[in-house]
């Protein structure tokens, strides 16, 4: 079923755009999700960069290099994020920015570790949320602020990019951009149908013809299936069902 997969709503910040300029990852979160619900468990960590933090990249994210400095270091919360992560479908907001700097940093772990690997080797899946709300809201501002102001998410209290409350914001901001898909493909539809009783209707005098599909319009289901399951990024229930 659609969302029963372990998912983590996850973000970082850094100090400041690029890991191979020497920037390097001073906050990590993540929310689990189960089943579209927040579960309750996370994992927030602050890291010390062992460098300083861009005076740009402050005024985003609100977090000092006093603050960061008796942090632990990377290679010293590196296995805590592997089992976090261990066999989740990651939910980032522009994931080319995180993916990028976990990549990174795991990258450089391996140089003294071998027995570490890049974040893909313990994760399922990612699915970006920008690139969702570019497919659905083309030429519309689709940052995590915007898309709250779209959904009416509240962003009281607020008042920087922290990765925590953005884990928070971004939650509801997924569960606002999948919600049609969702009611399109019933995932609570059993559960509906259980709520009420319905009478069996006797079709055995109706002389009903079943006709099946020729192998070429099989062949042409299976590739639109193909098709939307890529469109989604792995997400068509329809292309899940059909593999089981």
């Amino acid at each position: 079923m659609y969302g029963s997969i372990r998912q983590l709503i996850l973000d970082t910040e850094t100090t400041g755009l690029k890991p191979e300029d020497g920037h390097r990852i001073i906050e990590f979160a993540a929310l689990e999700m189960v089943n579209r619900k927040l579960t309750g468990r996370y994992l927030h960590l602050y890291i010390n960069p062992e460098r300083s933090i861009d005076a740009g990249a402050a005024r985003v994210h609100g977090i000092t290099d006093e603050q960061v400095r008796d942090k632990p270091k990377f290679n010293e919360v590196v296995h805590q994020i592997i089992e976090f992560i261990q066999d989740s479908e990651l939910i980032i907001h522009n994931a080319k920015f995180d993916m990028g700097f976990l990549n990174y940093q795991f990258n450089l772990e391996r140089k003294s570790n071998p027995l570490i690997s890049t974040v893909d080797f313990y994760i399922k899946n990612v699915i970006d949320t920008l690139s969702i709300a570019r497919q659905k809201f083309p030429g519309s501002k689709n940052n995590l602020d915007a898309l709250c102001d779209r959904f009416k998410i509240s962003r009281a209290g607020r008042d920087y990019h922290g990765a925590l409350i953005d884990c928070q914001l971004l939650s509801d901001v997924y569960l606002s951009l999948t919600r049609e898909q969702i009611n399109l493909l019933g995932e609570d539809s059993t559960a509906t149908l259980n709520k009420y009783k319905f009478d069996k209707i006797n079709t055995s005098d109706l002389n009903l013809i079943t006709i099946r599909p020729s192998m070429q319009e099989e062949e042409q289901h299976q590739l639109q299936l193909q098709e939307l399951d890529k469109v989604s990024k792995g997400q068509s229930a329809w292309f899940n069902q059909a593999k089981n």
